[in-house]
């Protein structure tokens, strides 16, 4: 119970970590290797700093160890009127030599301060009998007592010195280092992520057109297989889209014929009622097989080019061709500048929603507008039954229709949202469903 606590206890902990994670995966590699390389640097540098202090450090004991016990020696031999004269030439910048008793203290404590004691000790503790004692309140000061063979007192004060002094070039080129690296670590981690960034900028532009941007076989072996592999999708892609069509095509070519026969010889029939019905299925017949074929070439992308167009001229003879037909569409608002755009996917876009609209309601309103970032939006409103929040989405599926108000009285087909959809793709537009306060549906395209 416990172990179960912890865990969901340091689950959050974890996650909170990983909020600053960067996002991208050429800030990710970017961060790992410039980590990396940076710890290793860094230990590499601290690994030759201390190997450095350690090998001078040896130096400097096997030096001092020579030179105080000749020092001393020196000192011995001279008269003792005359050793004073020849202190401040034996004086070292590490050690100096005091003729006297000197500071009592305890014993060194500091790694430093008894590795050169005990060096001293090594050159002339034999001959000349000596103590060590710390400085009080400096650990990397110390003195050595010794007594000259004529009972004479002298005291070594030393200092010793951590290694050697850094030079003043050194942070410059530590600097340059990290510069070296940081642009090192840039360079090989756009060079793996570049080909990456292409395939997903070409898998974006492979739009219902199936016109997308073909990717340069070259570089890595691995960039360039994978290269191969996805122009070869892509053609793949558009041959199976283009036979679909062939034989979507030749569908419809082979059933207007029979259509047609079956049309003539209702034509003739008595019964007038059952001649009726039959026309009515074979309208409904011929509509679906002409929204299907429709359907698949908006999926298979249009070839209608974009061109600069008034909208508001555009909507106006929508609006109405809609009046003159009778039928009770409203327009409210203007967009005021010119946009390009494919006009007549414009108009189908608009066509298929008004005429959903006026399906399940009296009217349709249609509102246009600039929006603040620029783009315009058309909204085609009606106050019909609505549709579920949780069918919004569904309703641009083919062939869906919804039972409460979406049924075959209606005579439609359930392929009018889905082509409006695959064209507002098409134009790089947004085709989204709102249900309305007070009832109602709005149909939003932004373009």
């Amino acid at each position: 119970m416990n172990t179960h606590t912890e865990a969901s206890a340091s689950a959050p902990v974890i996650a909170s970590s990983w909020l600053h994670w960067p996002r991208t995966l050429f800030a990710r590699l970017a961060l790992i290797l410039l980590i990396g390389l940076a710890l290793a640097q860094t230990a590499a540098f601290w690994l030759t700093m201390t190997e450095r202090d350690q090998s001078m450090t040896n130096v400097m004991t096997g030096y001092v160890e020579r030179e105080v016990a000749s020092s001393v020696a020196l000192l011995d031999h001279l008269p003792p009127d005359e050793r004073a004269a020849w202190l401040p030439r034996l004086a070292r910048r590490s050690y100096e030599f005091i003729l006297g008793p000197g500071t009592g203290g305890v014993a060194p404590d500091a790694a430093l301060s008894a590795r050169f004691a005990q060096s001293i000790a090594d050159g002339i503790g034999k001959r000349y009998p000596l103590t060590v004692n710390a400085i009080p309140g400096d650990t990397q000061r110390f003195q050595v007592h010794l007594r000259l063979t004529d009972g004479s007192p002298l005291t070594i004060d030393m200092r010793p010195m951590q290694g050697t002094p850094v030079s003043g070039w050194l942070p410059f080129v530590l600097a340059l280092q990290l510069a070296v690296i940081v642009a090192c670590c840039w360079l090989a981690v756009r060079l793996a992520t570049r080909p990456l960034a292409q395939l997903a900028r070409a898998a974006d532009t492979l739009g219902p057109d199936l016109k997308g941007q073909r990717l340069p076989e070259q570089g890595p072996e691995e960039v360039v297989h994978a290269a191969k592999a996805f122009n070869a999708m892509q053609d793949r892609v558009a041959m199976y889209m283009a036979q679909r069509m062939q034989i979507l095509a030749a569908i419809t070519h082979d059933l207007q014929t029979p259509i047609t026969r079956m049309r003539l010889r209702v034509d003739v029939m008595d019964d007038d009622t059952t001649g009726a019905k039959l026309r009515q299925d074979l309208q409904e017949m011929e509509t679906l097989v002409k929204e299907g074929v429709t359907y698949a070439r908006t999926l298979h992308g249009t070839q209608e080019a974009a061109v600069r167009i008034d909208p508001d001229a555009l909507i106006e003879s929508i609006v109405d061709d809609y009046r003159d037909a009778r039928r009770d569409v409203s327009l409210e608002g203007r967009i005021g500048h010119p946009l390009v755009t494919r006009p007549q996917a414009l108009r189908r876009i608009v066509g298929n929603l008004v005429d959903n609209a006026l399906k399940f309601s009296d009217a349709a309103e249609i509102r246009v507008e600039t929006l603040a970032d620029g783009r315009t939006r058309v909204s085609v409103m009606d106050r019909g039954p609505g549709i579920p929040d949780a069918s919004l989405e569904a309703v641009f599926e083919p062939f869906v229709r919804l039972e409460e108000s979406r049924n075959r009285s209606t005579g439609g087909t359930g392929l009018g949202l889905a082509i409006a959809r695959q064209l507002a793709r098409a134009m790089d537009a947004t085709l989204t469903l709102h249900n309305r306060d007070g009832g109602g549906l709005e149909a939003r395209l932004v373009l």
